[in-house]
């Protein structure tokens, strides 16, 4: 009898044991990544930019999104615009302050699912050398395997939300240009 209990025990336990899937790491592609932003020029129109090749990861536990988590960060000089003399202007300590903040960093303390493929991410947004907890919205858009094309399995995200750049000491020229920041972070993570 004392042996059927035994077998018994570990039948279980290995059966319970043998179902658990360990969290997924991705890295952020810097090449299929971008952070586009829009704000507010004069009050006449709006002006967008972007800030090329984010870095980054996922970690994902879709049997239990608490376990998930999701780090981000974008090098301030590689602010774009498509005007040479704007971005040199907003690598200055006017705005970026490039040189003395050269990173604009998230890390999460708190991932909640809101549904399907949807997220609520809450994490420390560093931005001109201030740290706030901001909570973002982030929907996986899609996954797949593209080993086929050398580019390995892969899964898609994009956030959208909204800051206001004066939260994080960015104060220069209000007024003529706007406070409040409309983001669109969009990118692709490889499995690792």
């Amino acid at each position: 009898m004392r042996l059927r209990s035994l077998v018994t025990v570990l039948l279980v336990t290995f059966a319970s044991t043998a179902f658990v899937r360990a969290a997924d790491t991705y890295k952020i592609d810097q090449e299929h990544g971008t952070v586009i932003y829009r704000i507010s020029h004069g009050g006449v129109g709006n002006a967008y930019g972007r800030f090329n090749k984010p870095t980054g990861e996922v970690v994902l536990d879709t049997g239990d999104p608490t376990k998930s988590s999701f780090t981000f960060e974008v090098k301030t000089d590689n602010v774009d615009t498509a005007n040479a003399k704007r971005d040199a202007h907003l690598k200055s300590p006017d705005f970026f302050d490039a040189k003395q903040f050269p990173t604009i960093s998230f890390k999460s303390t708190g991932v909640k699912s809101a549904g399907d493929n949807k997220y609520e991410v809450t994490g420390d947004l560093t931005l001109h050398g201030v740290t706030k907890s901001i909570t973002v919205p982030i929907t996986k858009t899609g996954e797949a395997d593209l080993s086929a094309m050398k580019m390995g399995y892969r899964t898609g995200w994009e956030a959208i939300t909204d800051l206001k750049r004066s939260d994080f000491g960015m104060n220069g020229m209000q007024g003529p240009i706007g406070d409040d920041v409309h983001l669109v972070i969009s990118f692709e993570a490889v499995k690792q």
